[in-house]
């Protein structure tokens, strides 16, 4: 595969789309699926991977930890097996140096998963930006679990070094109102500590991942997280991790719900009609809260339609497209997507709920707001919310993506609107190559749907 421009045109579609399009795994269920599986007695292979930055730091990490993990991209597969020289105690050597990048889910799964361990000294950094990714709520609930974190610079935030002697059990508050991903961890490890673990939320949390963690370590063995009122979780210890023995040893990640939204969206865009195999809605038994994506695209205009082989999108040119109002609080990484179909759409979107998105990646509210203004759009911006009033887009313009490969992939289906009627390219994606953070095919993807 060739590498990508510095600066890609997009080609617009000049007929209706049609197809199939093939999902990456989930990068949220693999990354949370190699956490589990270097928690289990024995060998996992994990299938249908995600393979992108955020999973191969991810994969990196745990090898340097001790973990023996062997990869084959191809197949789309990982093995998580030899766990002989996981969690030494390294005080008598040198300090485990594990690298994030700009993962969030890395960092936080790893920074839990090191305080659970039993010995050694680990030290945890990524890249200058993972440094105001919020870390607090999290480091705070594990002290009060007895682990031993090191805040190196600012407190609260990365880097950090941690000298492990594992978890006790106790009652515990966690702030997870910046991201949930925190909550998660501290579930996910809650099983290895010294007794069971009570927790409290000190303010609300956005439950669709938080759910989806549940119930994968439910298919991982642990009994039911109980929830005893509607802010306080009950976690047991002492239970293994482990897959049912009728599973062989194999774990079948879902295809990805959050990149789903980019081609559930493309017919909305094209017209046409494009089928997900294997993506299957919540209502349906996928582990994965970001499907609810499809029911706002539904409001918009087009037909979704669970099939035997997935999720399947339709739109018939000429028919109307309708401004959304949505509060995306518990989905928001699919907020995006409609913020930058918006100008297509009839009558004003607002997207509420997204207050929480200006500490991801980057400032997602401002980013997007910015960029829909230079295409010509009236969009109106608060802390928590996007206003967005349809103007004549304005051509030859190029999208800043701010390193965040939502941006990239947005605009590049809003890129597919055949603006000039003849095929024309009429917008620019500034560094494409980001995507690989979490879908290092995208554009090759969506040029194989090309009529």
């Amino acid at each position: 595969m060739p590498p990508l421009p510095a600066q890609l045109p997009i080609k617009p579609f000049t007929a209706p789309v049609g197809g199939e399009v093939v999902l990456p795994g989930s990068k949220s269920l693999t990354n949370r699926a190699l956490l589990l599986a270097a928690l289990c007695d024995e060998p996992v292979t994990l299938t249908g991977a995600l393979f992108s930055d955020d999973t191969r730091l991810m994969a990196e990490a745990l090898r340097r930890l001790g973990l023996g993990i062997e990869t084959d991209e191809a197949a789309g597969a990982v093995r998580v097996g030899s766990r002989k020289n996981a969690f030494k105690d390294t005080a008598r050597t040198q300090p485990v140096e594990v690298f994030v990048g700009l993962a969030g889910t890395a960092a936080r799964f790893l920074t839990a998963l090191c305080a659970a361990a039993p010995a050694g000294v680990y030290r945890i950094d990524g890249v200058p930006q993972m440094r105001r990714r919020p870390m607090r709520g999290l480091i705070e609930a594990l002290r009060a679990l007895g682990a031993d974190i090191r805040c190196t610079g600012e407190e609260g935030f990365f880097p950090v070094e941690i000298r492990a002697r594992g978890l006790r059990g106790s009652a515990v508050a966690i702030d997870a109102r910046e991201s949930s991903q925190m909550l998660s961890a501290l579930l996910m490890v809650a099983p290895l500590a010294a007794s069971r673990i009570d927790i409290t939320l000190d303010g609300g949390v956005r439950w669709p991942f938080v759910e989806m963690t549940a119930r994968l370590m439910g298919q991982f063995g642990q009994p039911s997280i109980e929830r005893p009122a509607e802010d306080r979780l009950r976690v047991a210890c002492g239970h293994r991790y482990q897959l049912p023995a009728a599973a062989r040893g194999a774990y079948a990640v879902e295809p990805d719900a959050t990149a789903a939204s980019y081609f559930l969206a493309l017919p909305l865009v094209t017209g046409g009609a494009l089928t997900l195999p294997g993506l299957r809605s919540h209502e349906d038994g996928g582990l994965q809260g970001d499907t609810r994506f499809a029911s706002v695209l539904a409001r918009a205009g087009a037909t979704l339609t669970a099939t035997a082989r997935g999720l399947a999108a339709a739109f018939d040119r000429g028919s109307p497209r309708r401004a959304v109002t949505e509060n995306f609080n518990e989905f928001s990484d699919t907020f995006l997507t409609l913020a930058a179909l918006a100008p297509l759409l009839d009558g004003a979107t607002r997207i509420t709920g997204i207050a929480h998105t200006r500490k991801q990646e980057t400032d997602r509210v401002a980013g997007m707001a910015r960029e829909l203004t230079r295409l010509g759009q009236h969009v109106i911006e608060t802390e928590d919310a996007l206003e967005i009033h349809p103007r004549p887009l304005v051509s030859g313009q190029t999208v800043e993506t701010y390193e965040d490969h939502r941006f990239a992939m947005s605009f590049a289906i809003l890129g597919c609107h055949d603006l000039h009627g003849d095929g024309r390219p009429w917008l620019t994606i500034d560094n494409p190559a980001c995507c690989a953070k979490t879908f290092p095919h995208f554009f090759d993807v969506l040029e194989s749907l090309r009529p």
